[in-house]
């Protein structure tokens, strides 16, 4: 067994064919480890950018790469993905987070009017199984990989850090801290069906029409966790920030408290979170709190 640990780098470009921006990939970056993750091999080229001819700035100041560089030793993405497709083999493809699969099958479907990546067989999105090994379960702040890093001991340049060979070997020295290839192999998955792709595909989004036909409204309820009783809603629900957010009353507790709800429609169905803060006094509410006990 082996493993191809892939970064990228792209570009925010507009189409004016498409009539849309495209994550523009300038740069692939790769190792190759054997089944104990020692390097056997590494894949770096640059890409000569089709669709938009200049870099913005931010991409510049991340990567230090210039318009001259691309111009110069760049070749053509689907050069590109020949090369990276003899390059992988039958190894399992693994990437920080599905952010650099989403650009890839954008780039290719760009080229080809085709979704299915040549060299992706087996995948593994190492940033799940990073947050699982470090028991992470928080989905609303996904671990980034210098996080991650820094959490594992794991030391890394920021000057460094934003060119894809270089990040690829920072993942891998990610998973060597965690790695245990049982464990890993729960994380890979076949990528050939096209159930994987409709799930890479799919526009996960907050939902905010309370009429929508994805909300349950039977969910639309809070409960005090001082006393786990069921609040009364005093309000009525307004959408802010992507969520519905409502007046809450504890009566049991005589507490008043801000309920916040989000619906986020993902692949796998409806994701449903909710929190409640106190709301703090008024004067006028102090004032009358104190008068009552004294």
């Amino acid at each position: 067994m082996s493993y191809v640990i892939l970064d990228l780098e792209w570009n925010g470009s507009y189409s004016k064919s498409h009539h849309k921006f495209v994550n523009e990939i300038i740069e692939f970056g790769a190792v190759k480890t054997d089944d104990k993750l020692n390097i056997t091999d590494s894949f770096s080229t640059l890409i000569l950018p089709k669709i938009g001819k200049k870099l913005c700035s931010k991409v510049k100041e991340l990567t230090k790469l210039t318009n001259e560089e691309l111009q110069e030793n760049g070749i053509d993405f689907m050069q590109a993905v020949e090369d990276f497709t003899e390059f992988v083999g039958d190894s399992i493809l693994i990437t920080w987070s599905t952010s650099d699969i989403h650009a890839l099958i954008e780039n290719y479907t760009y080229y080809t009017n085709d979704y299915h990546l040549p060299f992706l067989t087996k995948y593994c999105n190492l940033q799940e199984y990073c947050e699982s090994a470090l028991d992470i379960h928080d989905a609303s702040a996904q671990l980034g990989l210098s996080a991650c890093a820094e959490m594992l001991g794991v030391n890394f340049s920021e000057e460094e850090h934003h060119r894809a060979v270089v990040d690829a070997q920072l993942t891998l020295k990610c998973l060597k801290k965690v790695y245990s290839e049982n464990s890993l192999n729960k994380f890979i998955i076949n990528a050939e069906p096209d159930s994987f792709y409709d799930k890479m595909m799919f526009k996960t989004r907050f939902i905010t029409d309370i009429n929508s036909p994805d909300i349950d409204k039977k969910q639309m309820f809070m409960i005090c966790e001082n006393c786990g009783k069921k609040c009364t809603r005093k309000s009525e629900w307004k959408v802010h920030n992507k969520a519905f957010t409502a007046d809450f009353e504890c009566k049991k507790c005589q507490k008043k408290y801000i309920g916040r709800m989000t619906f986020k429609k993902k692949y796998e169905g409806i994701v449903i979170k909710k929190k409640l803060n106190e709301k703090k006094k008024t004067d006028d509410e102090k004032s009358k709190s104190e008068n009552m006990e004294t």
